[in-house]
């Protein structure tokens, strides 16, 4: 028997369950009274839709389990989970299962940072060898390979010093190892750079050590740029990056179960698994039961669903949540619009991953024009993970999505097709309720 076939009828109560969860963590009130839709919102046909598609994921074997939260004005207009937590055991999905974020674990890091500007401690066009000197020895290599297969990198000093900036929009011609070819990318791969228990300053160290694939400020490319930020946060907040995290956000949004690794042994069932076929681990990112000393900035984190909403609800908010602020409103507007449009010259590889219709501000993707087809709203902001989990956030609907899965080979196909009923079904694409 298949482990999702004894969890229908629990599924079927999940949503009630589920809104009153989310009432207890969120501090919101769940109304479960007749619908009364206003314009720019989802009716109940098209989150019943949401929900049978999720659940055909399950049923046909894709996915075996997730967990999605809608958000509207503030509140929680839809929040299920689906199938199981762990294909092995067959234990449900509930809305308290720790999932690997990977680089939703970005977004983080880079409010941590801005936080840091706010107060006064970092620039966003100051050096990053300011805070970490390794980075002034930094070298732009040039790959002369040729025809023949010789392999020859070529070192060029750096035009300007990378910044933290660069740093935040993916500009610092750092690089990662999984995409694209070439002798600078299988540097960047080399199970070397990933060897015994590193913390963040030894991994920044060794990473200035590696030629930068592009002159800084020149060209979008996804990579460790991330993970050199959360050593800048340790270097300008005196504290380690978790530290710094929990202080300053963590505890004051009541993101309880957000953390490097899951120490509560208590805790371990609760963490989603992916089916056998899609178990994987991202570089140097281990099981999430097992203490590391690197805290990854770029993919590191574990958190829960009703974690990450508060994280997003107060950027929705313009940096406010429940009369605290965490960053000024000027900040977040500056982090959500994009920072690498035309006027920067920067340019957009083939493997440019926001996509033909988004630029990149400082932390995220933003979507600058809508998919041809559609009046999808400018000025959304999202990322999303390894596992197949993503997030988006749409100020103009005053609205935020969160889907968590463990399904690395299925989350983008899922994200698009959910997205695109959530936006049609509002009357931004091509079918209107």
């Amino acid at each position: 028997m298949k482990p999702w076939s004894t969890d229908r009828m629990f599924v079927a109560r999940r949503p009630v369950l589920a809104a009153l969860s989310t009432a207890l963590v969120f501090g919101w009130v769940p109304e479960l009274h007749a619908e009364t839709r206003a314009p720019g919102t989802l009716s109940r046909a098209a989150l019943g839709r949401l929900g049978d598609t999720i659940r055909n994921e399950v049923a046909t074997g894709k996915i075996p389990g997730a967990v999605f939260l809608i958000c509207q004005h503030g509140k929680p207009v839809y929040f299920e989970s689906f199938g199981v937590r762990d294909p092995d055991t067959g234990q449900p999905m509930t809305p308290d299962s720790l999932f690997q974020i990977y680089s939703m674990s970005k977004a983080v890091t880079s409010v941590a940072a801005m936080m840091l500007v706010d107060d006064g401690k970092l620039a966003l066009d100051d050096p990053v060898s300011k805070y970490i000197r390794a980075f002034a020895d930094a070298k732009v290599g040039v790959d002369l390979s040729d025809e023949a297969g010789q392999h020859v990198l070529k070192l060029e000093p750096l035009e300007r010093p990378i910044t933290i900036r660069d740093l935040l929009r993916h500009t610092s011609g750092i690089t990662y190892g999984f995409y694209g070819e070439g002798v600078i990318k299988k540097l960047y791969s080399d199970p070397k750079l990933y060897a015994g228990d590193f913390d963040n300053a030894e991994f920044a160290d060794r990473i200035a050590t590696l030629p930068l694939a592009d002159q800084p400020g020149t060209r979008w490319n996804y990579s460790h740029s991330t993970d050199v930020l959360g050593r800048v946060v340790e270097v300008a907040s005196g504290q380690s990056l978790y530290q710094f995290e929990k202080q300053r956000l963590f505890d004051p949004l009541g993101m309880s179960e957000t953390a490097y690794y899951v120490a509560d042994k208590a805790k371990w069932p609760l963490i989603a698994r992916a089916y056998p076929i899609d178990r994987f681990r991202v570089a140097g990112i281990r099981d999430p039961t097992i203490p590391r000393r690197w805290e990854s900035g770029g993919a590191g984190l574990i958190s829960t669903i009703t974690d990450y909403a508060r994280f997003l609800q107060m950027l929705l908010n313009k940096g406010e949540l429940d009369g605290k602020r965490y960053l000024k409103p000027e900040t977040v507007a500056a982090m959500t619009s994009d920072q690498i449009g035309p006027e920067t010259g920067i340019i957009h590889d083939p493997f440019y991953f926001p996509g033909p219709t988004s630029g990149f501000g400082l932390g995220f993707a933003v979507r600058t024009s809508p998919p041809p087809g559609t009046t999808w709203p400018l000025g959304e902001y999202r990322w999303d993970g390894a596992g197949g989990s993503f997030y988006f956030v749409d100020p103009v609907d005053d609205m935020l999505a969160v889907f968590m899965v463990m399904a690395p080979t299925q989350g983008g196909r899922i994200q698009l097709n959910l997205k695109t009923m959530m936006f049609e079904s509002m009357g931004k694409g091509l079918r209107k309720d």
